[in-house]
């Protein structure tokens, strides 16, 4: 049956789920953008997925897993929204995974309801999504888990005057709100403000602005690795670090790659907020590295994105293992409520109430160690709660 006449049928086609994978089978559907602009999210699901699989092979519980892979893209809700209801209807599939961002995620949610399948968000940060279906959990961070606790940390470390500069989307006006919030509440102040558009944006303008007005700090956000590298470089070329200006940032704004390698010596000291960093000392992040170098040869440094996949694998295997591999999508939501999980990121655990995911997260400084850069974790803020 062609996809096309699946997402006519719709969500009708979903009765017929029940019997999900056959019972020598576990199945995991992944809805992901593999291609296109937001493939840079996506591919780090596949990456996490091999690195794990190639730790712990691909049985469990007696039972086979296989991951049937779907890409939308990143920004097509209708495609991944069909996407769900083939894995569900066609396929049978126990859970369903990925989710490279929050459209996509809120799409899926009223067919994962219907059929009554665990989602396991990898990616998508908007604040309260779990909210949008009682089969869904999220395994990545919220915006509220960085940025408000950061912004408490600014102030509580003397960097009390702040400019804040994000890009002019609703997830950036998220970012500034709640670092200013943070901020403000332990006696920081913002000192000036600005939005750059979402599309090719050229920071100079703001950053010599931002000079003028002589701050302790720049508060950045942005949606992705490369705007971090373009805004380091005009933060770098316009003598802000020299002028005493420190570059505050949130998630990868300073990434392994491409941003470190990109950038140089102009990113070092800028300061980060994230839940996870490969320069992590734990025993957990050692083994996580030797297993993704192995199973994923040529491929850039593992991120946030790559550990949340990897963790959402070991919390499924997990589940199947207390279900003696009789899996049921209530049964499923109950075991992965509330569950705690040693990972590479530090310890983490899922918020019974929210079904979101609690964790530590790291102050970072680009250092150089041993002759690379790295994010090297100066601070750590622990058990941040989703809410």
């Amino acid at each position: 049956m062609k996809l096309k006449t699946l997402a006519c049928i719709g969500l009708a086609f979903l009765p017929f789920a029940g019997a999900h994978a056959q019972d020598d089978t576990i199945k995991i559907g992944v809805i992901a953008a593999l291609t296109g602009p937001f493939a840079n999210i996506g591919k780090p699901f596949e990456d996490g997925i091999k690195t794990f699989m190639k730790q712990h092979g691909d049985k469990v519980a007696g039972k086979k897993v296989e991951i049937i892979y779907r890409d939308d893209g990143g920004s097509n809700v209708e495609l991944s929204k069909r996407a769900a209801q083939e894995l569900i209807g066609r396929e049978k599939v126990n859970f369903l995974i990925g989710f490279s961002l929050t459209p996509s995620a809120l799409a899926v949610a009223p067919v994962a309801t219907q059929g009554k399948v665990p989602m396991i968000v990898m990616n998508a940060v908007t604040t309260g999504i779990t909210a949008k279906s009682p089969y869904m959990l999220r395994t990545s961070m919220t915006m509220q888990q960085m940025t408000e606790p950061f912004g408490t940390w600014t102030a509580q470390n003397k960097i009390g005057k702040v400019y804040s500069l994000v890009t002019d989307y609703s997830t950036g006006h998220d970012a500034e709100k709640l670092f200013s919030k943070g901020l403000l509440e332990a006696g920081g102040k913002i000192v000036g403000s600005s939005r750059v558009p979402l599309a090719n944006p050229d920071y100079s303008p703001f950053v010599q602005r931002i000079k003028d007005e002589k701050p302790d700090a720049v508060f950045f956000f942005a949606p992705g690795a490369e705007d971090g590298a373009g805004m380091l470089k005009a933060y770098s070329d316009k003598g802000l670090d020299k002028a005493g200006i420190k570059f505050l940032g949130v998630g990868d704004m300073t990434s392994d790659t491409p941003t470190l390698e990109a950038l140089g010596e102009r990113a070092l000291g800028a300061v980060t907020v994230l839940n996870y960093s490969t320069a992590l000392d734990n025993e957990a992040n050692r083994s996580f590295l030797k297993a993704f170098a192995e199973a994923n040869p040529g491929r850039p440094a593992p991120t946030f994105v790559t550990v949340a996949a990897y963790d959402t694998m070991g919390m499924i295997y997990e589940t199947v293992r207390r279900l003696n591999g009789k899996v049921s999508g209530d049964e499923a939501v109950k075991v992965l409520s509330g569950m705690k999980w040693n990972s590479p990121r530090g310890p983490i655990s899922i918020d019974p109430k929210t079904r979101d995911i609690v964790q530590n997260m790291y102050i970072r400084e680009v250092r150089k160690v041993n002759g690379k850069l790295v994010n090297h974790p100066i601070g750590v803020l622990k058990d941040v709660m989703p809410n």
